[in-house]
């Protein structure tokens, strides 16, 4: 449990537990070829939010691109898209990672974060108020970041905040061990970055609404060092 301070305007500094000890934060990335580049960077990334305390979920590359084209007119979902949307209710943060192909993101990456859309009637839709990370595996700068702005408008239109820090992963050279791990310190930090600034968001939103709840309860007004 994180804890939060808390200072009233017309008060002494108070401490507040945010209630959220482990934020759920879910990864999305890959394709159809096993162990793709954009699949070993958001896993990476996973691994730095559980470094940084968080719980993880990696929704991969077989698995989306194992999913049935997105039609909104169908109202029946698979098992895999139902549990793909049930996750996004109750996550705090997302990180998705996705090959840069023709200038922007692929099919399947696109296809899947269509899903969102069966959100759109909840009280909180889509991904609202939650850090989204942006990774782009591409051969080459250029699609590096025509695709990082497509990553970033979509993550806009889906309410959620993009993190100051997208990572650009030029794949026209091995990024990648064998066993997952990172070839190069500038790919290891870049992950890392776009990891703790989506789990310190959600840990910052926690605090925020703690802060607001504590104040009405007390009627009167916080902010939140």
């Amino acid at each position: 449990m994180s804890t939060i301070r808390v200072v009233a305007l017309d008060g002494p500094v108070t401490e507040l537990h945010s209630h959220l000890s482990a934020p759920l934060i879910v990864g999305i990335g890959g394709t159809a070829r096993p162990n793709s580049t954009s699949e070993r960077a958001v896993a990476e990334a996973l691994r730095c939010a559980r470094q940084q305390g968080a719980e993880t979920r990696l929704f991969d590359g077989e698995f989306v691109s194992g999913l049935p084209l997105y039609v909104p007119e169908r109202k029946e979902r698979t098992a895999a898209e139902r549990d793909f949307v049930a996750t996004m209710r109750r996550c705090n943060g997302v990180i998705v990672a996705t090959p840069g192909y023709h200038g922007s993101l692929s099919g399947p990456i696109k296809n899947i974060l269509d899903l969102l859309e069966d959100t759109a009637r909840d009280e909180c839709p889509y991904l609202d108020g939650r850090a989204f990370g942006c990774v782009v595996t591409a051969s080459g700068w250029q699609t590096c970041g025509t695709t990082l702005m497509s990553l970033r408008m979509i993550a806009h239109a889906l309410r959620a905040w993009p993190t100051p820090f997208g990572a650009a992963l030029n794949a026209t050279t091995p990024l990648f061990e064998a066993d997952g791990s990172c070839i190069d310190a500038r790919t290891a930090q870049q992950l890392a970055v776009v990891a703790r600034q989506v789990v310190e968001f959600a840990l910052h939103r926690a605090a925020g609404l703690a802060a607001r709840q504590s104040a009405a309860v007390g009627n009167r007004p916080a902010s939140v060092l």
